[in-house]
């Protein structure tokens, strides 16, 4: 059984926490949701989810846990303004433990500067925010770039869990190809 981390703030996609969180759980493995704040309520952006941070991040390491899971929603916007979030996600990253990052998730990825040459995916609207950070961006439904998972939307949540509980079945995936732009070169100025 692994114990898989469910980071989450209020204004987290409904469907995006549940529907992993589940899958988790029928895999007979522990979730564990953590806040900013052990206790606080936290709601779902549409209104029909309300949980309980179990734990506040400041009271756990990565090393207690076997995978990370980051619901979008606007709950990532909040979450990395919180140094104990970040520095959670960076100690995942570091261990090359599974993080799933789905929608606006990639958002925490940024903030914890760890998609720099890394192939990932998002919700369309923070593409530029990863390419900026260094990433290279797909349209796909999941990704998989070594212990990064990502996904773009609630419609890629099949994919996305199955993505999650094969990394904790069978390792992490392979790092995908790096960059495969070639720097156009630079003329003679002889």
């Amino acid at each position: 059984m692994a114990r898989i981390m469910f980071i989450v703030d209020s204004d987290f996609e409904d469907s995006e926490f549940r529907v992993p969180y589940e899958q988790v759980k029928q895999a007979g493995h522990e979730a564990v949701i953590v806040g900013i704040e052990a206790g606080k309520e936290l709601k779902g952006k549409k209104g029909r989810e309300t949980i309980t941070a179990e734990k506040a991040a400041k009271d756990v390491a990565a090393d207690e846990f076997d995978a990370l899971v980051i619901p979008g929603g606007y709950s990532p916007d909040h979450l990395r303004l919180d140094s104990d979030m970040v520095d959670l996600v960076q100690e995942f990253f570091e261990a090359d433990k599974p993080i799933a990052a789905i929608c606006h998730a990639g958002w925490m990825l940024v903030e914890a500067d760890i998609v720099e040459g890394r192939t990932v995916t998002s919700w369309p609207s923070i593409k530029t925010d990863l390419l900026n950070a260094g990433a290279d961006w797909v349209d796909r439904e999941v990704v998989e770039d070594g212990n990064l998972i990502t996904s773009r939307k609630p419609g890629d949540l099949k994919a996305f869990c199955e993505a999650l509980l094969r990394q904790l079945d069978q390792g992490i995936a392979p790092r995908m190809q790096e960059r495969t732009g070639v720097e156009a070169e630079q003329p003679s100025l002889q």
